[in-house]
């Protein structure tokens, strides 16, 4: 009898797993906002993008899948443009309870078709190096610029894309340059680019074309092992 009971209890457990997977499936293109702790670059773009929304985001990457193994396709600091392991980067700022601060978005039905050509477009620019300085005239790209890139270098009217730009500011409320940004630029011996054209992952988040589908901070539903669709 007891291990008829050990035995029902195993198929339970096993059961709730299978269940669990079967709650969420990454897809090709999905998009993967991130808190990205509270390192310089991190602080700082929160600072200055910081929204309303119960989540503010510092980083965004793409996922893809090759050869039945997930990556994110991103840019970060001292990297530059690369594709990161998904468990890697799950496991890059998890919060008090060892969850990942990573929630997953969808762009909708009208841009499915747009992603094979996004991803390409990011993977020839692996190892390309990361825009610290958040300019869009040099051949660097910073995480939310590489992805507005992968689709306004498509075939799609302007008033198309599906994200926003908007004039940058690194201005506190007052309109003078918060002290992270100063201190940022000034070990860099360059200028604040205040009002230069430029996005940011917050203002990605705010997009009316994607739908958010997944949050892995959500202790019930988060995963390591995405599957495709």
């Amino acid at each position: 009898m007891e291990k008829l009971v050990l035995t029902f209890m195993f198929s339970l457990l096993i059961s709730s797993c299978n269940s669990d997977e079967k709650e969420f499936k990454l897809k090709q293109g999905d998009l993967l906002f991130q808190n990205s702790g509270r390192s310089e670059i991190a602080t700082a773009i929160k600072d200055v993008t910081a929204t309303s929304f119960s989540k503010n985001y510092s980083h965004v990457g793409m996922a893809i899948q090759k050869n039945g193994l997930w990556f994110v396709l991103e840019s970060i600091p001292k990297e530059g443009v690369c594709q990161t392991p998904i468990k890697k980067f799950l496991n890059r700022n998890k919060n008090k309870y060892n969850k990942s601060q990573t929630t997953v978005a969808r762009l909708n039905s009208y841009y499915q078709p747009y992603i094979k050509n996004a991803i390409e477009y990011g993977i020839k620019r692996i190892n390309k190096p990361y825009d610290e300085v958040f300019l869009w005239d040099d051949d660097s790209y910073y995480c939310s610029e590489l992805i507005y890139k992968m689709f306004s270098t498509q075939n799609l009217p302007k008033d198309s894309i599906p994200f926003l730009t908007h004039p940058m500011t690194f201005n506190d409320s007052t309109g003078k340059p918060l002290a992270s940004w100063e201190a940022y630029y000034e070990k860099r011996n360059r200028r604040i680019p205040e009002g230069t054209e430029g996005t940011n992952p917050n203002l990605m988040a705010s997009s009316p074309y994607i739908k958010f589908i997944h949050n892995y901070e959500d202790w019930k539903k988060s995963l390591l092992k995405p599957r495709l669709l």
